[in-house]
């Protein structure tokens, strides 16, 4: 009798530990346990918080970032009913859970207490029990700041967003993953220049005190100017990845009035790299849809104090083409040029596309630089790119095409009005082995300068470049041209010659 009470009882005991754990993986035992904890939390009171995805000026809203961010890291996470499977953006074997934003609810668990996080459309809701939230709301939010930030910074990845057509529900910036190569010390410049420039950007990313103090928004811009080809886009890139900023590329010609302007740029981020290439041909262009008031008010505007810690990028093809208005001291604060390449621009190409840090054509095509040839870096960098395999190969056509351009006339830059004192708040050349600061040049001009150093190879104009037929067809025409040209006159006369010949021939025969 009494062994078979022990039996009955060890049996009992193996079935109230055992069954709970087969119905946990049951759908039962799922729906019992929501039930008994929606029973259990008829119980209290609760507080409830919204967090919008956008606020009121229809800026991202980053506490819903941050908090999305947080939940897709728990590992309630991972238990939810729906969740979504995407590869990872840099590792494309990795595979990140993401919780599918379909009325779900996630649970968590602080210092004791049960927190659910409920799925809406556009918000997140937080339940809690009222008579906790004193005792915990305040340090719960500021712990889920703590482990997003660390989750960002081991997973910080740049995104690239343009602006897409006008779209309320999802925003009017679509993003994609930015991958692009580029760095500062890849990029064709002088060391000391791009040391120079890596100093001014930690500077801007320790200075938000300073700015405050002086009453100024914290925001830094540059204009990066030079003909096409010469590196601006890459050392944008390159200016990204070292801030570790988001770049927001904003297309002009897809913007319908200046209100339009403003609202894109009150829905980007903080820690963001605004950029707008190519400014001067669309302020050129009559037919703009927005006027140069629309640009000023977004470069320095009250508009552009609704955001912080944001650097703002322009290129040109060429600043003299642009109002002066728009390139004063706290528009633009770092003018960056980027000029045609000279020889310390080719050695550094020769070395990162065809490891050659001497070589004997050298000499060689630093006398065919001396005489004026140049080329743009793309240029150069391609023909290296097409002949690595043969790097002696690759200089010797290097040597040719820059030959085929010595003959070009190199038009200086002059001026007509009178020079003007030194006006930015700071100026930074980076092109060519001079290093002069361009805060000493204005518009061209030589203030301080030599007229030797100011026609030497490295400060070349936009005129000088061949890699744009509008430039090459106002040129005089080289010594080559002119004998292709006058071959084939004579090839046509001689042609002509012999036909009137034949027909006289024919003539004489008759008569």
């Amino acid at each position: 009798m009494i062994l078979a009470t022990l039996v009955v009882f060890v049996l009992v005991v193996i079935g109230f530990w055992l069954i709970p754990r087969v119905l946990s993986r049951t759908a039962v035992g799922h729906f019992l346990q929501s039930m008994w904890r929606d029973l259990e939390e008829c119980f209290h009171r609760h507080q409830i918080y919204k967090i919008p995805k956008f606020n009121q000026q229809m800026q991202e809203n980053q506490v819903y970032r941050k908090v999305l961010t947080y939940l897709n890291s728990l590992p309630s996470a991972e238990d939810s009913d729906f969740v979504n499977l995407l590869s990872g953006n840099n590792k494309p074997n990795e595979i990140n859970l993401v919780i599918d934003s379909a009325n779900q609810v996630v649970s968590d668990t602080y210092l004791g207490s049960q927190i659910f996080w409920k799925f809406e459309k556009d918000c997140l809701v937080l339940k809690m029990r009222r008579r906790e939230k004193r005792r915990i709301l305040s340090s719960y939010l500021q712990h889920v700041h703590n482990v997003t930030d660390e989750i960002e910074q081991k997973k910080k990845e740049i995104r690239l967003y343009i602006n897409a057509v006008n779209e309320p529900e999802n925003g009017r910036w679509i993003s994609v993953p930015f991958g692009h190569p580029a760095t500062i010390d890849t990029s064709v410049l002088d060391s000391d220049l791009k040391n120079k420039m890596k100093s001014d950007l930690e500077s801007f990313l320790k200075s938000e005190q300073y700015y405050h103090r002086l009453g100024r928004v914290w925001k830094r811009s540059y204009l990066l100017y030079g003909p096409s080809g010469t590196g601006k886009s890459s050392f944008i890139a390159g200016m990204a990845k070292f801030l570790r900023y988001d770049i927001y590329d904003v297309d002009l010609t897809k913007i319908t009035n200046d209100s339009d302007l403003k609202l894109l740029l009150l829905q980007t981020t903080r820690r963001s790299m605004i950029v707008v290439e190519d400014l001067d041909r669309y302020l050129l262009d009559k037919s703009a849809a927005v006027n140069l008031s629309g640009i000023l008010n977004f470069m320095d505007g009250i508009i552009s104090s609704c955001g912080e810690e944001r650097v703002m990028v322009f290129t040109v093809s060429n600043k003299e083409q642009v109002d002066p208005a728009v390139l004063r001291p706290g528009r633009i604060d770092v003018h960056v040029h980027f000029p045609l390449c000279d020889f310390p621009a080719f050695k550094t190409l020769a070395n990162s596309h065809l490891g050659l840090k001497e070589h004997k054509l050298f000499p060689q095509v630093e006398e065919i630089f001396q005489t004026g040839a140049s080329l743009t870096p793309a240029e150069i960098g391609e023909i290296m790119i097409f002949n690595r395999g043969s790097p002696t190969r690759a200089l010797k056509n290097v040597i040719s095409a820059l030959k085929s351009n010595t003959d070009s006339k190199v038009v200086p830059v002059t001026s007509n009005k009178k020079e003007e004192p030194f006006r930015l708040t700071h100026s930074v050349s980076v092109g060519g082995a001079l290093g002069v600061p361009s805060g000493l040049l204005d518009h061209g001009g030589s203030v301080g300068l030599p007229p030797r150093l100011m026609h030497s190879g490295s400060a070349r104009t936009v005129e000088e470049s061949r890699g744009s037929r509008s430039f090459r067809g106002e040129s005089i025409p080289t010594v080559k041209e002119i004998k292709k040209f006058y071959g084939l006159l004579k090839t046509k006369t001689s042609k002509k010659e012999n036909i009137d010949k034949e027909n006289s021939r024919h003539e004489v025969s008759v008569f």
